[in-house]
């Protein structure tokens, strides 16, 4: 393989890795701190409540244990506003 092709395979593999914001530790503490928040009668800003969304679906998006997930989606529910319905 020529160096030029090395150099843009090099490259591309860089940038599709940047393109993809990887789920950090914290973020689950984050979605669920923000849901506590709520669930304590606080309000959320819409930058604050934009954050904890988006912490919260990374968090969900990393995490592979079923029961983890749920509380997740719950969390997000509380921070969102958007609880489905009872049925």
């Amino acid at each position: 393989m020529s160096s030029h092709r090395l150099g843009l395979a090099l490259l591309a593999g860089l940038l599709l890795g940047a393109s993809s914001a990887p789920a950090l530790a914290q973020d689950a503490q984050k979605c669920f701190a923000a849901s506590d928040k709520v669930k304590d009668g606080d309000a959320l800003d819409e930058a604050e409540k934009r954050a904890a969304h988006d912490a919260c679906m990374r968090a969900l998006a990393d995490s592979s244990n079923i029961v983890q997930k749920y509380h997740l989606q719950e969390a997000d529910f509380d921070v969102m506003g958007n609880r489905p319905p009872k049925q």
